[in-house]
């Protein structure tokens, strides 16, 4: 799929391969405050999990990425793992597009839900999956999931996990 970008340049959506896994170390890297995986972490998300991630390039540059997967027990559920938008990629929706090519997919056609965890300062995020949720008319719920003290040993803060759906395909 390719969309359409700011300065007219196509942004195009692909499922990944695992010649994007150092590629997407870097796009990481380039996008605090996400927190980096290492380069194997990364090449499995490329690769064991490129049926449920999006890869987004323009110019030929990694600009968008989306890894998840189907949770092994609740297999209608897509847990998505990590969304990075490089700056060059953002404010064209981007990452809503990312989301709704991954859950469109046939390997993702029994999904009827989305999960996710966010610190509670990531505004970006929040607005994001609310947009996706208001979008897809479905419920959005969450929770504190992982905690700072017991969880994180006090260093990360505080996950929430947030859970939408039931929902439809997105069109």
């Amino acid at each position: 799929m390719t969309v359409e970008g700011s300065n007219t340049t196509a942004i195009t959506l692909r499922q990944p391969t695992k010649d994007d896994g150092f590629r997407l170390h870097q796009l990481v890297a380039e996008c605090p405050p996400l927190d980096p995986n290492s380069i194997y972490c990364n090449l499995l998300q490329c690769s064991h999990f490129a049926d449920t991630a999006v890869a987004a390039e323009k110019d030929g540059e990694l600009v968008g990425f989306i890894s998840g997967y189907r949770l092994p027990k609740q297999p209608e559920t897509l847990f998505v793992w990590q969304v990075a938008v490089h700056e060059k990629g953002r404010g064209q929706g981007l990452a809503k597009r990312m989301l709704k090519e991954i859950v469109g997919r046939e390997s993702c056609r029994e999904v009827t839900h989305l999960e996710t965890t966010i610190t509670g300062d990531n505004a970006a995020s929040w607005a994001l999956f609310r947009s996706f949720a208001r979008d897809l008319g479905a419920e959005l719920s969450y929770h504190e999931h992982f905690e700072r003290a017991r969880h994180f040993g006090g260093q990360h803060d505080s996950e929430f996990l947030l859970r939408i759906g039931p929902f439809t395909k997105p069109m």
